[in-house]
């Protein structure tokens, strides 16, 4: 109850943000996998983000 109005870290929102990527990426990767490889390309910079954030 006590986080409820609690801010996402930064680390966090990008975290939420690589988990969509990645998930849309899996879907997509059904239909068109040269745009599956895009999501994932912008997915692997998120999370190179997030472990230049964590050192």
């Amino acid at each position: 109850m006590f986080g409820l109005f609690k801010k996402k870290s930064e680390i966090e929102k990008l975290q939420d943000q690589y988990e969509k990527l990645m998930q849309k990426a899996h879907q997509v990767s059904h239909q068109d996998r040269t745009r599956s490889d895009q999501l994932m390309t912008e997915a692997e910079e998120i999370a190179k983000k997030i472990d230049a954030l964590k050192n």
